[in-house]
């Protein structure tokens, strides 16, 4: 039993200083004053934008070349859909307009941009 508790124990401390990684890139969001927790039944779909141009949709990496097939996918299987796009601040803004593009052009309309409190 001490042994397992032990194993528990040394398992939350390695997840907790992330000495094993999470999925996905890894972002420092934007800071904002004007942040809104995000309350909506429609289905989120993440996607993060990384500093070297790298996109993911729901953690899965995509070119910008396929993003409009991929958030049509991703539309088709869902009656009500909403994104969130996850940018880096180091991201391009450049990317962040591409990226948009790409969104609008599937035929979404819901889109929000993910940002930290400014405390």
């Amino acid at each position: 039993m001490i042994d397992v508790m032990m194993f528990l124990l040394v398992f939350f401390v390695l997840v907790s200083v992330n000495v094993i990684p999470a999925l996905g890139l890894k972002t420092q969001q934007p800071n904002s004053s004007q942040t809104q927790t995000l309350i909506t039944p429609d289905k989120q779909v993440m996607v993060t934008l990384g500093r070297e141009g790298l996109i993911q949709v729901d953690g899965k990496e995509v070119s910008l070349a396929l993003m409009v097939q991929s958030m049509k996918a991703k539309a088709a299987q869902f009656e009500h859909i909403s994104v969130i796009v996850n940018s880096d601040k180091g991201a391009e803004v450049q990317t962040l307009v591409d990226v948009m593009d790409a969104i609008k052009a599937a035929g979404i309309g819901k889109v929000a941009l993910a940002a930290r409190n400014r405390t």
